[in-house]
């Protein structure tokens, strides 16, 4: 069950929307012609203002409800919205395309545009893509839901992508999504035999997964929540395998834990890492390096480095590719690092993500 919203954009010559005279002109238009789809129609509220234009509320039966503006400089916006049981069939996506282009001949309008329908209910399947464009999912099932000390949890299931991850409602890794595993990894590139490995985060597996298929000494995972392990340990075995049913054996450890705690224990113990992977954050889409999680970051750095071999490797995700600014910021924070560090990228589209991402390969300069 969920409910159906259907939007309208209309872009209009300004000369028709300019005075409050024009603007009843064009509302009385748009009514006339809703009355064609909503034959039992009616007007339950209006409101007239110069600075805001016209604003109406109109249903059917009370069951459909239509919000109309129309703004003074051009623009006019029209949603419907209407409840749907399971089983039955709305308004048609060319029912809506026919009305959309009705409307447009009689409003003369000069740009017109329809989406398609939001299903809006039980199950979420609108997430946000990395520059914070909407994405619609074929989710078709809520399969686990949690809350932990630290962060919203839910397993989802996508038609295409298989299981999914999200935390606090962001896109994390679905079962689709081996080339984001293997792109932060770069396998193929860096050889992983005999070597010393930590993991900051990677509570969903995939990464100590594939890790282990290379024959590294010993891989040490720090992850903070619990739950995460448990939930993808059950759902999400396609990428994990069976390696978050053991903490420790000889190839590797699990330990549950703030890693910055034990990165601290580490430098003090003299510990050294081949490799130090950062499966945390993303980077935060802010327009500039302060707040909370980029003092994470920099700590992240300010830490990881101290436990890297001379020769040693720190591999990360960054965000999308499109988040030019962003990333911007984050190699400036890496450019601020002493020792100083030198950087190459990679590039990969993830499945889930619906979006390009890069990742970062850091090694002392």
């Amino acid at each position: 069950m969920a409910a159906h919203t259907i939007l309208f954009d209309f872009t209009l010559d300004k000369d028709k929307t300019s005075d409050e005279k024009q603007r009843l002109e064009v509302a009385k238009i748009l009514r006339n012609e809703l009355e064609h789809v909503f034959p039992q129609l009616e007007l339950a509220y209006s409101m007239e203002s110069p600075e805001n234009g016209y604003f109406a509320v109109l249903h059917e039966n009370k069951d459909t409800v239509i919000t109309c503006r129309i703004f003074q400089h051009g623009l006019l916006t029209l949603n419907v919205e209407y409840f749907l049981p399971d089983g039955k069939e709305g308004i048609s996506f060319d029912q809506t395309k026919s009305l959309e282009k009705i409307l447009a001949i009689k409003l003369k309008s000069i740009k017109s545009q329809k989406l398609p329908t939001l299903k809006r209910g039980d199950v979420s399947r609108y997430f946000p893509s990395s520059d914070e464009r909407i994405i619609e999912y074929d989710i078709d099932q809520v399969v686990y839901e949690a809350r932990s000390p630290f962060q919203k949890i839910q397993i989802m299931h996508s038609k295409t992508l298989g299981n999914m991850l999200l935390l606090d409602e962001l896109q994390n890794i679905a079962e689709s999504d081996l080339i984001y595993t293997e792109t932060l990894m770069c396998r193929g590139v860096e050889n992983y035999e005999g070597k010393e490995i930590c993991i900051l985060g990677g509570g969903d597996g995939a990464l100590l997964y594939e890790l282990l298929k290379e024959n590294p000494k010993h891989v040490v995972m720090l992850e903070i929540d619990e739950i995460v392990m448990q939930a993808c340990n059950k759902y999400l075995s396609v990428i994990c395998g069976d390696v978050l049913e053991k903490r420790k054996t000889d190839q590797y450890e699990i330990i549950v834990g703030d890693c910055v705690e034990y990165l601290k224990k580490f430098i003090a113990d003299g510990r050294k890492f081949d490799y130090v992977f950062g499966d945390l954050t993303d980077i935060p889409i802010t327009d500039a390096p302060v707040g909370e999680t980029w003092d994470f970051i920099r700590t992240i750095f300010e830490h990881s480095f101290k436990v890297l071999k001379p020769d040693g490797k720190y591999l990360t995700h960054g965000n999308g590719s499109t988040c030019k600014v962003q990333l911007r910021l984050f190699e400036e924070q890496l450019d601020l690092l002493r020792p100083k560090v030198k950087y190459t990228t990679t590039k990969a589209f993830v499945p889930s993500f619906m979006e390009e991402w890069l990742f970062y390969q850091v090694t002392f300069a």
